[in-house]
């Protein structure tokens, strides 16, 4: 199924996360992990350049390029305004796939624009490139019942988690790789029936 012509077509997955091996598996990395997951499938290279790491590739039959910022997650948009604007991407091609604290582990949900929801990352990217009007790929982390919710962010996932973890992940990539070949609201119908039952 082809995107409506009037939908913004998704021509870069932006997944948000942190730099090194130090914060590597940790919740609030679980956008990194979908894109290293969608470059693992296009048998991509990485690039270095607009402070991240970043690839073209393959997808669904349509080029699409991937972004890894690495300016740390409250800087995200220091990386993402120059990659678009070099790319010639509008705020309203490009598909953030980022952590949230609002869903369940494991709710995947989509939307097109709104606001930051207290997300660091997402907060820079609005101000950064001027719109809200971004896709965004909601991947539910849960909160935690007590303590610190940055301490929570920057842990890994407790071990029943990690069981779940690899399948998250494969679900997630294949809803970003919907969002490119069929368009956000088949995919966004798709995703929400699934999750929801």
């Amino acid at each position: 199924m082809a995107a409506s012509s009037a939908e913004p077509q998704i021509r870069a997955v932006v997944g948000l996360g942190n730099p090194g091996s130090r914060y590597a598996e940790t919740r609030h990395n679980v956008g990194f992990m979908v894109t290293t997951e969608l470059a693992r499938r296009a048998s991509a290279s990485w690039q270095s350049k607009f402070k991240g790491r970043y690839a073209k590739v393959f997808l669904g039959g349509r080029e699409v390029w991937l972004l890894e910022p690495e300016t740390f997650m409250n800087l995200s948009g220091e990386s993402v305004q120059p990659f678009a604007a070099f790319f010639r991407i509008a705020p309203e091609e490009i598909l953030v796939v980022h952590d949230d604290l609002d869903l369940p582990f494991a709710t995947l949900r989509l939307k097109r624009g709104g606001g930051h929801g207290g997300h660091n990352g997402l907060r820079s990217l609005v101000d950064r490139l001027g719109s809200r009007d971004f896709a965004r790929l909601r991947v539910g982390i849960g909160r935690p019942q007590k303590g610190d919710v940055s301490g929570f962010v920057l842990a890994p996932f407790a071990a029943q988690e990690r069981e779940w973890l690899p399948g998250l992940v494969r679900d997630a990539a294949d809803a970003a790789l919907g969002c490119v070949s069929d368009g956000l609201l088949a995919t966004q119908q798709r995703v929400h029936t699934t999750s929801d039952g």
